[in-house]
């Protein structure tokens, strides 16, 4: 594997986050340019990366096809406690068929996080935040001539659902597996009462801090989906014990374009044909 890059997302992402945020720009994605601190050039072949941005550092890599342009690449979100090389198989499978994509570990997510972020100060905006940063790289890199998916499973779909309600122009589409829609529902039924919540507490071998509870209090990420516009692909296991497929059942029904796949299995497990799906997907939006 080789290690090309790293990208200080400061300054970078402060002022061109105006324009990736703010405003619905037609900046082609891995434009030409000559200028070294903002395109960045990578060979086919998977490469490590690092983005910086308020003051702690995404690890991950980046899969990139043997071809002279790609038309499409794909950014996955982990889920809860996991890391860049969840989904490294699917990554792999889309490379090898032209499609570039980016893992990458959330800071403070677990054990296999090597950011030093601490995972008392992990929330899920804190992730968003990550993903945001993780996107603006994507759009810096050089032979990009395509359109940018989401792909998030569990936590990280839940992650990937409230940063694509907040970028609708710049995203081409959202995949979801089994996403962890019932985050707010789960914790405001463990603490019915906000001063109930400890400081910290320990949830599947990894010790949260009180923000990440009480930041999803009134969290309703089924407000804007309406609003997201673009083709959703939605994969849960009706035997989800974890995640009950009503929330994505929910979802699906919120989205204006989504496909809803229900197959037979529970939290952690995959449709069959999954990579399939999502090549099939990614190159025709449904």
């Amino acid at each position: 594997m080789k290690k090309l890059k790293t990208f200080s997302g400061g300054l970078l992402f402060g002022l061109s986050s105006f324009c990736l945020f703010a405003c619905d720009c037609d900046e082609p994605r891995g434009s030409d340019t000559t200028d070294p601190t903002v395109w960045i050039e990578y060979k086919s072949g998977v490469s490590e990366f690092s983005v910086e941005h308020h003051g702690r550092t995404v690890n991950g890599d980046v899969y990139i096809p043997d071809t002279e342009f790609f038309s499409s690449l794909v950014i996955f979100s982990h889920g809860y406690n996991g890391c860049k090389d969840d989904f490294k198989p699917t990554a792999e499978y889309l490379m090898n068929h032209g499609i570039a994509s980016i893992t990458f570990t959330f800071c403070g997510s677990g054990a296999r996080d090597q950011s030093g972020f601490p995972t008392t100060d992990m929330t899920l905006f804190t992730e968003r935040e990550d993903l945001y940063a993780v996107i603006e790289y994507a759009n810096r890199i050089n032979h990009f001539r395509g359109d940018l998916f989401l792909f998030g499973g569990s936590q990280g779909g839940m992650v990937s659902a409230l940063a694509a309600e907040e970028l609708v122009t710049r995203i081409a589409g959202l995949i979801m597996l089994y996403p962890a829609l019932c985050i707010p529902d789960d914790w405001n039924n463990a603490f019915p009462n906000e001063e109930e919540i400890p400081e910290t507490y320990p949830v599947m071998g990894v010790t949260l801090g009180k923000e990440f509870f009480t930041s999803v209090r009134t969290l309703d990420v089924y407000e804007k989906m309406h609003e997201f516009t673009k083709p959703v692909l939605l994969m849960h296991g009706e035997n989800d014990d974890l995640v009950p497929v009503g929330y994505s059942e929910r979802a699906a029904a919120s989205y204006p374009h989504a496909k809803f796949i229900k197959y037979s299995g529970g939290h952690g497990d995959t449709p069959p044909n999954m990579n399939d799906l999502v090549l099939d997907f990614v190159r025709n939006g449904h």
